[in-house]
């Protein structure tokens, strides 16, 4: 048996960033159908040259934070790939930003659409397929920021703090209709991006990208499926 035509759809937003691809290829291991979302489909058809042209397989260019444009690109999805088992949600933005007192409308705004906002635009055509197959799996990527304040990262931190109010109510609303909604909350992802921003940094309790993958990969199996509305910690 073709394994493509016989394992789930894997959407994946943010595909295109270090997690985004340890997220992918995490689940191509397994044999599942991809939809990934960027916001660059060039970028994409770069970090995934295989799946260029591919059965099977989408590389979408999408603005997450917009429901307008993520409405078509769900419609693709299901009328290309039949259905949606799993959505992760990488996408997301880091900033440090103004002290509070002086924190900006346009900081907040960024931070929120691309950390909170966003959540709602994914999910708003996707869970329902979901709901209407009777099954299916959310894991949102939060941070371990999103438990309290710190200085200069007042709107990132409420950001992420409100996705993790998102993903716990979401889990209330769909789980007992067969879905089941969680997050993962690292601390410092071992990226290119960090270790750049970061050079002299000890590295030791960076989280990889290849074990947030596997952890993300465990809350969409059926061995996840009893989790509901959690924030599995990552890091020290």
């Amino acid at each position: 048996m073709d394994k493509t035509r016989d394992s789930r759809t894997v959407v994946v937003t943010g595909a295109a960033g270090a997690l985004g691809q340890a997220v992918a290829r995490h689940f191509l291991a397994e044999g599942a159908r991809l939809a990934l979302l960027d916001r660059d489909e060039a970028r994409l058809r770069a970090v995934f040259p295989e799946l260029v042209g591919l059965a099977g397989h989408l590389l979408i260019a999408a603005d997450v934070t917009s429901e307008a444009a993520m409405r078509p690109v769900a419609a693709r999805i299901v009328a290309e790939l039949s259905r949606v088992d799993v959505l992760v949600h990488v996408a997301g933005g880091f900033e440090m930003g103004e002290a509070v007192h002086e924190l900006t409308r346009a900081s907040w705004d960024r931070m929120m659409d691309l950390n909170a906002w966003s959540f709602a635009a994914v999910t708003r055509d996707l869970v329902p397929h979901m709901i209407g197959n009777g099954k299916g799996s959310v894991v949102a990527v939060s941070a371990r920021a999103a438990e309290r304040g710190q200085a200069g990262m007042a709107a990132y931190c409420a950001a992420k703090s409100a996705l993790q109010r998102m993903v716990e109510a979401l889990a209330k609303e769909v789980g007992p209709r067969g879905v089941n909604v969680n997050s993962i909350a690292p601390t410092i992802m071992d990226t290119p991006a960090n270790r750049s921003a970061m050079p002299d940094a000890d590295r030791a309790t960076w989280v990889p990208t290849a074990v947030a993958a596997a952890t993300i990969g465990f809350l969409a199996s059926d061995d996840g499926r009893w989790v509901h509305g959690q924030h599995l910690v990552l890091g020290a």
